[in-house]
C-alpha cells in the first residue's frame, strides 16, 4: 500500500478549485516522512488559452508557417503565466512541511487525455484531482476532466478534492462503504494504511447497504442478508484491529435500502471528510445505464473529498 503514495500527480491552474486541491495534498503528506515521495505539479496549456492571451496574433497561422516562433511564443508563456503559480504552489507545500521531491511539469494539448498519459508513462498510482462543480447538463456537452481521468485510468487511485478543506486537518472522518467484494476490501486496506499514517483521523466509519431490492432473493437463497452484512464488516474491520489500528477508531453501520440513495445520506449528514469506495472498472456507457455508486457519489456530494480506489 505505501507504492500508493509513492508517487503523486497533482494537476493544478490558477483556479481556487486548484488551490484547494494544493491545501488538501500539503496538509494530508505532512503526516508523511518519507522522503521518497514525489509530488509531480502538473498543469496542461491548450492552444485555446495562448491564442486568447495573445489577441492580436492568429496563433494557429504562426504555427503553421513558423514552427519555431510558435515554441517561442509558448514558452514565453509558460515562464510568464505558469510557472509562478507552480513556483507558488511549490513554496507552499514546502512549508507545510513536505521533504520529498516535487517536480513541475507543463504540457499542451487536452488536459484529460494529457493527465492520463503523463500518469500511466510515470507509473503513477495516485492522481489527486481538483473539484470542478459544474451542471449535469454542461458534463453531458462539455465532458469532466475528472470523469475522463476516472474513466481512463484502471490501475491508478484517483481522489476528487472536495470543496471544503481544513488546512490543520484534511481528513477527521472517513466513510468507506463495502459489499464484501474485492474492491471494496481494496478501499478498506486503503483507508488502514491511511489510519496509520493521518494523525488527524478520528473516525473511521464501514457502511454495509443491504439492498433492498435483492433482500427477498437473497432470503429464497438461505441466506440472511442482515448476517451476511454483520460477517462483512466484521472482516472488514479486523483489517484495521490486525494491523495495529485501534478498535475505537472504527465503528460499523449496516443499513436497508437502495445502496447509492443511502451512501449520498449518510454522507450528507455524516459529516465526512473523506468517502473512500472500491470501483471495479466500467465504462461510462455503462455507468450511464446501470448507474454507478461511484458516479452518484462524485455527481451529488460536492463538499467532501472522494478517493475512487481502483487498483
Amino acid at each position: 500500500m505505501e507504492q500508493a503514495f509513492r508517487k503523486i500527480l497533482l494537476p493544478v491552474d490558477r483556479s481556487e478549485n486548484s488551490r484547494k486541491a494544493v491545501r488538501f495534498v500539503s496538509s494530508l503528506l505532512k503526516f508523511f516522512e518519507d522522503k521518497d515521495i514525489e509530488l509531480n505539479l502538473f498543469n496542461v496549456v491548450s492552444i485555446e488559452s495562448v491564442s486568447e492571451r495573445l489577441k492580436n496574433i492568429d496563433f494557429r497561422l504562426v504555427m503553421i508557417q513558423d514552427k519555431f516562433f510558435a515554441e517561442k511564443i509558448i514558452e514565453q508563456y509558460i515562464k510568464d503565466r505558469i510557472m509562478p503559480f507552480l513556483d507558488e504552489y511549490e513554496r507552499y507545500i514546502r512549508n507545510n512541511g513536505f521533504s520529498g521531491t516535487i517536480r513541475k511539469e507543463v504540457e499542451i494539448g487536452d488536459p484529460g487525455s494529457k493527465i492520463i498519459e503523463i500518469a500511466i508513462n510515470k507509473d503513477i498510482k495516485t492522481v489527486m484531482l481538483a473539484r470542478r462543480v459544474m451542471s449535469k447538463l454542461k458534463k453531458i456537452i462539455l465532458g469532466s476532466i475528472s470523469e475522463k481521468v476516472l474513466y481512463g485510468l484502471l490501475n491508478q487511485n484517483i481522489y476528487i478534492t472536495g470543496q471544503r478543506i481544513s488546512e490543520e486537518s484534511p481528513i477527521r472522518s472517513i466513510l468507506v462503504p463495502v459489499d464484501g467484494s474485492e474492491y471494496s476490501m481494496k478501499a478498506v486496506e486503503h483507508v488502514v494504511y491511511l489510519a496509520k499514517k493521518v494523525k488527524s483521523i478520528q473516525k473511521i466509519t464501514i457502511l454495509r447497504i443491504i439492498n433492498v431490492s435483492l433482500y427477498l432473493e437473497r432470503i429464497r437463497q438461505g441466506i440472511d442478508p442482515e448476517i451476511e452484512a454483520e460477517e462483512i464488516l466484521i472482516n472488514a474491520k479486523r483489517k484495521f484491529t490486525s494491523d495495529g489500528v485501534s478498535s475505537e477508531l472504527v465503528n460499523t453501520k449496516s443499513i436497508v435500502g437502495f445502496p447509492k440513495d443511502e451512501i449520498i445520506k449518510e454522507i450528507q449528514e455524516g459529516g465526512y471528510d473523506l468517502i473512500v469506495m472500491g470501483r471495479k472498472g466500467r465504462s461510462a456507457i455503462k455507468d450511464l445505464v446501470i448507474g454507478g455508486v461511484s458516479s452518484a457519489v462524485l455527481n451529488n456530494c460536492f463538499e467532501q473529498t472522494v478517493a475512487i480506489i481502483n487498483q
